[in-house]
């Protein structure tokens, strides 16, 4: 017996209209939390004379909570529907944009990533690829390609949104001006487009000697701790990429203006990529898409490593691949284990892969200083060939009828 209920008609707003409205909530959780320091970090230290590395650390420290706290949320999305728990992040998110403004110390100041890290780990990608799953069970796959397109806007928008907001405002008054648009704009177009849906059954009321939700059979335990090595290395080689960038361009004889505009193509490279997948990755399983996610993003670690002078071409193959890579972090694991208990079984990838986000970036600074540059870029095209050979054995599996896969 099912415990996952009926999958709703979109009631409460046509589905462009609950897609548009995750979309934009996208933008500005993400820009207002993770994409926030590469802004703000430098004008707060410069005001508060506060170590430039504890403000990049108090990043970590949300993206650590935001881990911790994701098998929880899954759950509830999975009883209650996306619509309670991403309203209570965008008031979360809000909530610890305020304890920035006002915090009188460092610790304050730490204290409130850590509850904008609740609210990243119930607003981001995976609870809003969670929700959409409820939603629309396996023909959530257009919906969730199109909400990660928004997404893709978040740094390209957000960046000079936050920089005209702190020199008008100050880096404070930009912190509450993004609280201000949590609770005016994303939770409202939350509560109004998102729809209510019906409560999924108490376990103990669903059939006696039925699987509680989010459990694997055998095969499938398998499948699933691969999918999340692969995503956990993925997304520890893109955030070393992401944060060390334009360290290791320069490394490799471009100048810092030059390296600045070769890094501006991350972004286009990724919304195209997502464009592709939307425009002809319907007619393939999704798998393929997160086997040329794979293939894109070492290739483009291998080419930057051998062939410096192909830089442009390098980091169009990795953002292509970088863009592939949040689209399949919702697809695959729909596709693979089905809908029931789709939003817990979520929860618990995000645990690794969010940990693995937060601590990239300090594992970077030490490759780069043990093996400089080149071994760092070695490092990393190394780890983009394996995580391409790990996928080869979920292939099979996820071409496989799942009625198979689950009866061994």
């Amino acid at each position: 017996m099912s415990t996952a209920p009926p999958a709703p008609r979109a009631a409460g707003g046509p589905r462009m209209g609950v897609i548009t409205a995750i979309g934009l909530g996208q933008i500005l959780s993400w820009g207002s939390t993770y994409y926030l320091p590469a802004v703000l970090a430098v004008p707060i230290a410069e005001e508060t004379g506060w170590p430039l590395g504890w403000l990049f650390g108090a990043l970590s420290a949300g993206l650590v909570v935001s881990g911790l706290v994701s098998p929880r949320v899954g759950r509830f999305i999975h009883r209650h529907g996306g619509r309670p728990v991403l309203a209570a992040a965008a008031a979360l998110i809000a909530l610890g944009q305020i304890g920035l403004w006002a915090a009188p110390n460092l610790a304050a100041f730490v204290a409130a990533w850590v509850v904008i890290g609740l609210g990243m780990g119930a607003g981001l990608y995976d609870p809003a690829f969670s929700a959409l799953g409820r939603l629309y069970g396996e023909a959530a796959r257009p919906a969730i390609t199109r909400v990660t397109l928004f997404g893709g806007f978040a740094s390209t928008l957000c960046w000079p949104l936050t920089a005209l907001l702190e020199s008008w405002l100050g880096w404070r008054g930009a912190c509450l001006a993004y609280a201000l648009l949590h609770l005016v704009l994303v939770l409202p177009l939350y509560l109004a487009m998102l729809p209510k849906e019906a409560r999924a059954p108490e376990p103990a009321a669903t059939a006696a000697g039925a699987p509680p939700p989010g459990h694997l059979p055998a095969e499938q335990r398998f499948a699933f701790n691969l999918l999340a090595v692969v995503f956990t290395l993925a997304y520890g080689v893109m955030t070393v990429i992401a944060v060390h960038l334009l360290t290791l361009l320069q490394a490799r004889g471009l100048e810092l203006a030059a390296a600045v505009a070769l890094g501006a193509l991350v972004g286009p490279a990724q919304v195209g990529g997502r464009l592709l997948e939307m425009a002809f990755g319907g007619r393939a399983h999704p798998v393929w898409t997160l086997v040329a996610s794979c293939g894109l993003v070492a290739a483009g670690a291998i080419l930057l490593l051998a062939m410096p002078g192909w830089a442009a071409a390098a980091i169009l193959l990795y953002g292509a691949g970088s863009g592939l890579r949040s689209i399949v972090r919702g697809t695959v694991p729909l596709v693979l284990f089905g809908r029931e208990g789709y939003a817990i079984l979520m929860g618990r990838l995000s645990v690794p892969t969010l940990l693995a986000t937060a601590a990239a970036p300090m594992l970077g600074v030490w490759a780069l200083e043990w093996l400089g540059a080149e071994g760092t870029l070695v490092a990393l095209a190394v780890a983009g060939v394996v995580n391409l050979v790990l996928v080869a054995p979920l292939v099979p599996l996820a071409l496989r009828p799942r009625g198979r896969a689950a009866t061994g």
